[in-house]
Formats: structure tokens, C-alpha cells, sequence
């Protein structure tokens, strides 16, 4: 074996444990030890698709409330995770220490008490024996451990002072005093009831993100990851920096599969890394673009690293709405990078790699668009477009219908895949590297495509559930893990299909067991934040910091946003990014939308919820925790606090999206029409782009300083066009209430304001703004009174709410008694804001044009420096 092969796979062994102990536990026994292990994940697995599936209601058996689940799900968590993840660096990693079997089996039988106990703890709500608050200390302590073991101590000590908080709030100075709570009343908040431990971030695991990942892992292992690496890599590679390109794309699909970054940088970095490094990158810039391109896998819908499910529940919202609204900052995000990638390659002037044969100009149109737009985004138009006409035709019958559509088409693409060879896993360090031909590795594996199609038509066309979603995918990717390598072996007229079941039965069973070893993890991860989330209702602690925080943005909005965005990265250093977006969005986001109000400013809760959730996956990133800069260093061997500096650097349109979609809620498709999403798409897109010109100093030529801020105001103004035009011309006129008949000729359905005064959940008396569309009438009051809001003179002049209508437009507004009203914020016609779009333009074509005679005469110059030189030479 030679020298340079035995540092490869000392290499790969070094990243393989990097991966296992942040995301599957350090620790794997053989023998008996590690095959039992194996069985619980397994059986754990197996659990999860079964209360996913509908069978338990269908034939009477195995039916399990939420509360039973979620204590089963905690139980295998724990137990796997105090046997897979070693207690300290100098614990054992091929076998089970006698004391961690201990830990391991308490820990289990704590969190299974719910379960096996249910109607006993049930009889006596809010009443625990003795025996409940033993078992609730014992298992609160044991997480505890678990989370330090899993995910680090950060977590851990963040909930523990949550818990410290619950019991001694009577020692605490000013504000954050509070009468404090017995160690019963502890018990049954964080262990016996739903409100803390075995709360909506724990049910959210069990009921939907287990299947999520799990289906994730089967497609990887039916080699869906490895296949999209080679389509990137076929339809851009040959491309200036093209390996850099591919590595973005190939990591926005498998972070489709995946919600880890860490092992998104290894599964396509070991691949995607040395090849950048070969056409000219240095290796900090290799390993920063694969960890700007793998973390943000986790902004991608559908599965965005769990997030998109506890948004869906913690905001009350379907799923598929909670996708929508992410959509858009996803994708152009992904977008930016290829262009910093291009960028990057124009400065360095690299090339490309050589291709085996030119496609068809058509069929590289085609990937080039689903590699910008987004191949998952293309596949779900063509679902809803394409077979959602069957649901109201067929009815109930729709289903069937489109199973045996899938199982036809699920031979005939198996036909066609076996006329190709399979994919293998190339060795990035071979001395000759050739890009793949385009066509033949696009028809290798179509058939991986149509679970997608499934989830899809499920979650878009049937409007089922997440989880009966999920599960109609992974039983399809079961079927095609069991059956994609006989068919394949039959069509290619093999003699073996009895041994390719085999490996199919086998890549299954291996699957499982991933998909159950990478939910270890997240399950501790929520039900250690339950811990924090338990903490804040039964404290209600979270009314005391939303005053802190005010007090320290000073009643500002936009500082209220960075204060909570280095909050994010600060947690985010220590907590996996779930565990942060539970964390943060628990406790700071209502204080934004109430600042927010306060200062004019309706933020919907969404554009809230993805703002944290952006800055906890920028913690990823961020020297000097970042672990997925630290991956990707050890593949490319450069310097991972460098890395990680520039991977922030790349990162900065991901950081700059969450300040622009609060301010202009038109980026999260929120209240827009179809054709107006199609416009805000193309605009922020072209706004992205310019943001990234400018941060990199490079448009079509290097900029100025003074261009470079043009573009970072012409990026702001496409972006958010109101806040210029604003100035111009107000869209309202501020009005005392007194003036109430300014309302008749405002047409209805137009948005007015009021300022009001009146009383937080707390009983403070604060000052806001809300949003009361205007309803009918002749007059000015006749309109709010047919919003269902009646307001009179009090005796000192002041105009009170006398009364608001059940369930009517004003309660929704947030409007209530004895309220008071200071402004009215009368809608006026303005000017439209998209004028904006005239100047910003018109500068921007004015520096692409001054760059490209820059440009022009540059080379000019550099072909006379050459000619003259070789004259001289002659």
C-alpha cells in the first residue's frame, strides 16, 4: 500500500469519526454489543414508520397517544445515546463500559415511565406522588448527561439554568424575581406533563422529523447522494471554477436528504474539495465554499434541518405554507453563491475541467435551469400541474390511480437506468480527473426522483400531514431499496438477482439504523430545549427578558435584530441549530413582533421564526466553534480558523437576507399573487447578485471602493424599493383620530393603522401599532364600526374602544376594550414603489458599462505588453 493511499484513508477515518461524533455517537462496538445496538436503532426505526403509517387505525393494534409516543421516541434516544456517544475523550469507543449500561437503562426506564404508567399519572393531573417527582429527578438529571454527551455541554448548561431559575426566582435581583416553585410543581411542568421535557419540540421530533431523516438516509443509501454529486459535477464542472459550482449544487440537493452540515461537508467535500483545489483554489477557499454551500443545505425546503416542522406547529401553520415562505431566501441564496463562485474564478482567472464528449445544448439548458431554480422546486410545479388535475376528477380514486402510474413507471425508468452502468464513487485524488458525460448520468438514476414525486403530490395535491407524507415516501424508498438492484440485474440479464436482493435487503437494514443514528441527536436536542421552553411557561420568564431586551435595543427595532442575531450565533456556537431555533424563537421572537408594533413595524411571526433560524446556522460557520469549518479543513488541509473567516465572508448574503425579509415580507411570498412571486423571485435575484458583486469586489471587473457601495445601495434599493419610495411619497396620512371621516373615501379592503395605547400580557402600558382593514360604510365610523369597532369620546377628549365584535376583524387586529386611540394612519394614493427600480437600474448599467471598457482596455493593454514583448524577444 503506498504512502499516499494509507494518508487517505487515515484521512477519511479522521472525518468519518469527526462526523460520528457530532451527528451518530463516537462509539461503535462489535460482536454481540454492537449487533444489539444495532437492533435497538432498528427497532426504533421500525416504530417510528409503524405510528407514521396508518395501519394501527386500520386494523385496532399498536394505536399510541402523543404523549405515549413521544415517551417511547425519548426512551430510545437516551438509552442509544449513553451507549453510543462516549462519557469523555478517554472513554472506551469499541465497547460498553458496565456504567454507562446503567445510565443507559435508567435513563430509558425514566422516560418509558410516562408510557408505562400513562393512566395512573393521568388520574392525578398536576398532583405527583413521591415516586413521580423521584423518577422526574432522576430522568431530568440523566438528559442532562445525555445532552452533554451528545451535543455538548452549552445546551446542557443553558437548561440548567432555566431549571436553577424555576427553583430559586425568590433570590433573583429586580425584574427577574419571581416566587419560585416547589420541586413538585417542577416535576409535573418538566417531566409528567406536555409543557416541558415532553413538549411540542419533542412531539415535533417524534411525529415528524424521524421520518424526515429517515427517509433521507435511505435515498443516500440507495445511492441518490453520490448521484448528485455526479450531476452537478456533469452539468457544470467543465464550467471557469467549475468544480466550485458543482460542489454548491450537489450540496443544495443532498442538503435536501440531509440536516446535518457537518456531514454534508463530508459526504460531498472529500469529493468536491480536492477538485477545486486542482483548477486553482487554495484549500481555505475549497474547504469555505463546500461549508457555505453545506450549511446553507439546511435552508432548503422540505426538511431545513427540522425547522420547517417546529414552525409548522409552533406557529400553528401548515407545513407546506411554512415551505413556501422559505422558498425563496433558499434558493437565491444558493444562487448567490455559484455567482461569489464565479466571481472567485473570473479573479483567478480558472478553468474549468475537460469533458469526455459535448451534451446536447438542450439537455445542458435544461440542468443549468433546475441547477439555478431548483430541480425539487421544478419537480413540484410538475406534480401539482401535472397530476393535481387527477384529485378532483378521480377523487378518492386519485390515489390509487397514481400508485400504479408510479409502479409503471418505476419498471420502465429501472428498464432504462440498467442500460447504464452504475454510478461509482470516484477517488478525488486520482491524477487524472474527467468530468462525467451529462446524459448517460442523468438517466443512471431517474427512478431516485419519484419518491420525491410522492412526497410532493402528498404534501401539495392530498394536503396530508408531514408525517403520512413522509411515510408514503420512505414505503417507496423501501421498495426501491428492495427492488432497484434485481431489476437492474434482471434487465441486464444477470444471473444474479438472488444476490442483488440480498444487497438490497441488506442497504435497508443499514439504512434504518443510519436514519435511527442520526435522529440520536436531535431527539436529545428537543428534549433539552423542552427543558427551557417548560421553564419559560411555568416562569413566565419571558415576559421579564422581553423587558431586559427592550431595555437594551432601546426600543429599536433594527438594533432588537442584531441583538438577537449575535444571541443566535452566540447559542448557535454550542447548540445544534434546532436546539438554537427552539431556544431563541421561544424567548425572543414575540418580543420582536412587539417592538415591531411598537415602532409601526408588522412583522409576521414567520419572517420572526426564519430570522432566527438563519443566524443559528450561521453558527456552523463562525470561528472559532464552527465544527463544519473544521470538517472541511480537514479534507482540504488548510487552516480551519481561516476557513472559517471565509466561508463567513461567502456567508454574508445568508446573514444579510433575514434583516431584508423582515423589513420587506414580499421575499417570504407573503400576501402576494402568483405573477407578483414571479416578479419579487426575478428581483431578488438580480438583487443577490448585485450583493454579491459588491462584497467580492468584483463585478465585471475589479470595483472601485466607491462602486462597490453603488452596488450595496443598488442591491438595498431592489430589495426594499418602499424605503426611498416612502420618503417620496408617504403611503399614509397620519391624522388624529378626531378626524376619523378622512377614512370615507378610502376604498375597502385597504389597510389603515391606529397608534393604540393599552395593556401588555404582563399589564404594562405600552404603545403600538396595528393593521385594521377598512370595511364599509358611507363614513368614516361606519367603516370601523362594520370592521366591528366602536369607538367614543371619553370626557378628558381622548377617543376610547367601546367595544369590539366577537370573532370580527378588529379582534383580530389586536383591538380591546378601554383601549385608546392616539393616531390614525389614513391610506393615501402614492406613488408605486417599484419606480425605485428606474434609478437603481439605470446606475447599475452606468458602472457595468464603465466596467467593461475597464475591462476592455485592460486587455488591450495586456496584449500590447505581449506583443511588444515577443517583438523584443524577435
Amino acid at each position: 500500500m503506498s504512502e499516499s493511499t494509507q494518508k487517505q484513508q487515515a484521512s477519511n477515518a479522521e472525518l468519518e469519526a469527526l462526523v460520528a461524533t457530532a451527528d451518530t455517537g463516537g462509539r461503535n462496538p462489535t460482536g454481540p454489543v454492537g449487533k444489539f445496538l444495532a437492533g435497538v436503532a432498528l427497532v426504533w426505526a421500525l416504530f417510528q414508520i409503524w405510528i407514521a403509517s396508518p395501519l394501527p387505525y386500520i386494523i385496532g393494534v399498536g394505536v399510541f397517544n402523543s404523549t405515549e409516543t413521544r415517551s417511547i421516541h425519548l426512551a430510545f434516544a437516551i438509552f442509544l445515546a449513553f451507549t453510543a456517544f462516549p462519557a469523555g475523550k478517554k472513554s472506551p469507543r469499541h465497547y460498553v463500559p458496565a456504567m454507562d449500561w446503567i445510565l443507559a437503562i435508567v435513563a430509558a426506564g425514566s422516560s418509558a415511565y410516562l408510557y408505562v404508567f400513562y393512566d395512573s399519572i393521568s388520574s392525578r393531573p398536576g398532583n405527583p406522588n413521591s415516586v413521580d417527582i423521584a423518577i422526574a429527578c432522576i430522568g431530568i438529571i440523566l438528559l442532562l448527561l445525555a445532552t452533554v454527551r451528545a451535543l455538548g455541554a452549552p445546551l446542557a448548561v443553558v437548561a440548567g439554568v432555566f431549571l436553577l431559575y424555576c427553583f430559586g426566582g425568590q433570590s433573583m435581583p429586580g425584574i427577574l424575581a419571581w416566587k419560585g416553585a416547589s420541586f413538585g410543581a417542577v416535576a409535573d411542568n418538566q417531566w409528567l406533563s406536555t409543557d416541558g421535557v415532553f413538549g411540542v419540540p419533542l412531539g415535533v421530533s417524534t411525529q415528524f422529523v424521524f421520518l424526515f431523516v429517515l427517509f433521507g438516509a435511505l435515498l443516500d443509501k440507495a445511492g441518490a447522494g453520490n448521484y448528485f454529486i455526479k450531476i452537478a459535477f456533469a452539468s457544470l464542472g467543465h464550467l471557469r471554477g467549475g468544480p466550485a459550482k458543482a460542489a454548491v449544487v450537489a450540496s443544495a440537493m443532498t442538503g435536501l436528504i440531509s440536516g446535518s452540515s457537518i456531514a454534508n461537508v463530508v459526504t460531498t467535500g472529500t469529493f468536491t474539495i480536492p477538485m477545486m483545489k486542482r483548477v486553482g483554489f487554495s484549500a481555505e477557499k475549497a474547504g469555505a465554499v463546500e461549508v457555505a454551500s453545506s450549511v446553507n443545505g439546511q435552508l432548503m425546503p422540505p426538511v431545513m434541518g427540522a425547522a420547517a416542522f417546529l414552525m409548522a406547529t409552533s406557529l400553528d401553520m401548515a407545513y407546506f405554507d411554512v415551505v413556501t415562505h422559505a422558498f425563496v431566501p433558499a434558493i437565491i441564496s444558493y444562487i448567490a453563491l455559484v455567482y461569489i463562485v464565479h466571481l472567485e474564478a473570473m479573479k483567478a482567472d480558472l478553468k474549468g475541467l475537460p469533458r469526455r464528449s459535448e451534451p446536447s445544448p438542450l439537455l445542458v439548458f435544461v440542468f443549468r435551469f433546475l441547477a439555478g431554480f431548483g430541480a425539487i422546486a421544478a419537480v413540484g410545479f410538475a406534480v401539482y400541474y401535472g397530476l393535481g388535475w387527477l384529485k378532483p376528477i378521480a377523487g378518492a380514486g386519485s390515489s390509487w390511480i397514481v400508485g400504479l402510474l408510479l409502479a409503471g413507471v418505476y419498471v420502465w425508468l429501472a428498464k432504462s437506468c440498467s442500460a447504464y452502468p452504475d454510478l461509482e464513487i470516484d477517488d478525488p485524488n486520482a491524477k487524472i480527473v474527467e468530468l462525467p458525460e451529462l446524459g448517460p448520468t442523468v438517466k443512471s438514476g431517474l427512478h431516485y426522483i419519484l419518491p420525491v414525486v410522492v412526497l410532493v403530490w402528498c404534501l401539495m395535491v392530498e394536503r396530508l400531514s408531514p408525517a403520512l407524507s413522509a411515510f408514503w415516501a420512505t414505503a417507496l424508498m423501501i421498495v426501491i431499496l428492495l427492488t432497484q438492484r434485481p431489476l437492474f440485474a434482471f434487465f441486464r440479464k444477470g444471473s444474479d438477482v438472488k444476490e442483488k436482493l440480498k444487497q438490497g435487503y441488506d442497504e435497508l437494514i443499514e439504512g434504518l439504523i443510519s436514519g435511527a443514528r442520526n435522529m440520536i441527536g436531535i431527539g436529545i436536542a428537543t428534549a433539552a430545549a423542552g427543558i427551557i421552553v417548560g421553564a419559560v411557561s411555568l416562569t413566565g420568564v419571558g415576559l421579564v427578558l422581553a423587558e431586559l431586551v427592550e431595555i437594551m435595543s432601546m426600543g429599536n427595532v433594527l438594533l432588537m435584530l442584531m441583538l438577537t442575531a449575535v444571541l443566535s450565533l452566540i447559542l448557535g456556537m454550542g447548540l445544534p441549530t434546532t436546539a438554537n431555533y427552539i431556544v431563541v424563537s421561544s424567548l425572543l421572537a414575540p418580543v420582536i413582533v412587539e417592538l415591531g408594533q411598537q415602532n409601526g413595524l408588522i412583522v409576521p411571526l414567520i419572517a420572526v421564526h426564519l430570522f432566527v433560524f438563519y443566524f443559528g446556522i450561521m453558527a456552523d460557520v463562525t470561528p472559532p466553534v464552527g465544527l463544519a469549518s473544521f470538517a472541511a479543513a480537514a479534507v482540504s488541509g488548510g487552516d480551519p480558523i481561516k476557513t472559517g473567516f471565509v466561508a463567513f465572508f461567502y456567508c454574508l448574503r445568508t446573514a444579510a437576507l433575514p434583516f431584508l425579509f423582515i423589513f420587506n415580507t414580499d421575499l417570504l411570498l407573503i400576501d402576494v399573487t402568483w405573477v407578483q412571486g414571479i416578479f419579487v423571485f426575478i428581483m431578488a435575484t438580480i438583487a443577490i447578485l448585485v450583493f454579491a458583486a459588491s462584497t467580492q469586489g468584483y463585478f465585471f471587473a475589479r470595483s472601485r471602493w466607491y462602486e462597490s457601495v453603488l452596488l450595496l445601495l443598488i442591491a438595498f434599493t431592489l430589495f426594499r424599493p418602499g424605503f426611498w419610495m416612502d420618503m417620496v411619497s408617504p403611503r399614509y396620512d397620519m391624522v388624529g383620530p378626531a378626524q376619523i371621516e378622512q377614512l370615507k373615501d378610502t376604498p375597502v379592503g385597504l389597510d389603515m393603522r391606529m397608534t393604540i395605547i393599552g395593556e401588555n400580557e404582563a399589564g404594562s402600558e405600552r404603545e403600538f401599532v396595528i393593521i385594521l382593514p377598512v370595511g364599509e360604510g358611507s363614513t368614516g365610523m361606519e367603516k370601523l364600526e362594520s370592521s366591528g369597532l366602536t369607538i367614543i369620546k371619553d370626557e378628558s377628549g381622548n377617543y376610547i374602544v367601546d367595544d369590539v365584535g366577537y370573532d370580527s376583524v378588529a379582534q383580530a387586529a389586536g383591538l380591546d376594550f378601554d383601549q385608546q386611540i392616539l393616531k390614525i394612519w389614513v391610506p393615501v394614493d402614492h406613488l408605486p414603489k417599484e419606480l425605485m427600480y428606474i434609478p437603481a437600474f439605470l446606475v447599475l448599467g452606468l458602472i457595468i458599462v464603465i466596467q467593461r471598457r475597464r475591462n476592455k482596455l485592460g486587455s488591450d493593454k495586456g496584449e500590447d505588453a505581449l506583443n511588444a514583448a515577443a517583438a523584443g524577444n524577435a
